[in-house]
Order: structure tokens, then sequence, then C-alpha cells
């Protein structure tokens, strides 16, 4: 079973894209949240995901789905553990970071799940039924938590500014970015300490 592929792009599609890796080119798709960063890359440039395998005796073609970090794909497998929700169905409801939807699936917020692509109101009850109180861990901080935190609101803010306007992420992986460097390490306080955690983490495969 495949869990990691590292590689070169080949191609990118609307929701898939080929990856290069030792000689052999995988089909692999993407949630909407990974593709967007992907759409950003260029044919030839590296790429490294954390692959969900699926393939069931119903479904015997294997399939690929990528995700940026082990956790993300933690996430997924918990998230296709709600009824009615598939693997197919989950990776095109992801529309939101992992971050975002975990933080709605904690404050049960279904009007922010039914945002998600097929999920209605029926399945977001399921969602919230399912997962609340087990998704605090991929939940991006809320801003009164961020405040109790030692870096202050205004440090985070900076730093996301820069990451968006001078080194060209999405505002969506920006706060990503931020939120899991401060999960990392809680002992934070300079806008240089968390720069320098957010890019030690970018750099783990």
């Amino acid at each position: 079973m495949i869990g990691y592929l590292e590689g070169s792009l080949l191609k990118i599609g609307e929701d898939r894209i080929l990856l290069l890796a030792n000689q052999v080119g995988y089909e692999v798709l993407l949630p909407a949240y990974v593709i967007e960063r992907v759409h950003a890359s260029n044919i030839g440039d590296p790429l490294a995901l954390y692959i969900y395998y699926q393939q069931t005796e119903r479904q015997p073609k294997p399939v690929l789905i990528g995700f940026n970090s082990e956790k993300e794909k933690e996430f997924f497998q918990h998230f296709i553990s709600v009824g009615d929700i598939g693997p197919l169905k989950a990776v095109k409801a992801m529309t939101l970071p992992v971050g975002e939807i975990a933080r709605a699936i904690e404050t049960k917020d279904q009007a922010a799940l039914k945002k998600l692509k097929g999920i209605g109101s029926r399945t977001a009850q399921k969602i919230i039924a399912t997962l609340c109180g087990k998704m605090e861990r991929f939940a991006l901080p809320t801003e009164a938590a961020t405040r109790k935190m030692s870096v202050d609101g205004e440090t985070v803010d900076a730093v996301i500014e820069v990451l968006v306007s001078q080194l060209g992420h999405k505002v969506s992986d920006a706060r990503r970015l931020v939120a899991e460097a401060l999960d990392r390490n809680r002992a934070i306080i300079t806008p240089e300490e968390l720069f320098e955690e957010v890019y030690r983490g970018e750099s783990k495969p």
C-alpha cells in the first residue's frame, strides 16, 4: 500500500495531479485546499504528499488521495468514519483547510460545515455527532485561545501578513502554518521565533 509519494509534477488538473516518482506516474486526487497550493507550482517542480490509498471489492481500481501532512491525512481518516461520507465524497467536500473544518466541528458550527461541497444539514449533524470532542488537535485556535498563548495576536497577524504579502502564501495556508507552529511550540514569543517554527515545520517531509 502506498502511504507517501515524493517526486515531480507531470500534470496539474482541476482536482488531481500526475506525480512522477521513480519513473512511474501516479494520478493523485487532491482536496480543493491542497490543489490550490499546487496550482501555484510549475510542471517539473518537486512535490511530496502523504497518501490515503483506497481500494475495495466494489471499487477495485485503486484511488490515491494526497495531503500536505500526515496530520491532514489522519484528519481525513476520522472524517470518513462518519456515516454516508466515503473517501471520494470526503475529498470533494474538503474545500476548506483541515484546521477550519475541525474547528467548525468542535464549535458545532453547522452553518460552516454546510459550506463544504455536498454537505447538507443532515450530514453536518452526523459529522458533529460523530466527531465533536475528537477534533481539538486538528482545529485552528480561536481568537480567544490565541490570546491565551504566550505569543500575542499582533505577532500572529504580522507573521500571517508577511507570509501572504511577501512570500506568496494564501491566507488560509498562512493561518494553517502559523496554527501548526504554535501547536508544536507553545513557548514562542517573538515574530522571529514564530517564523523559525513555521519553516521548521515546512521543511519536514
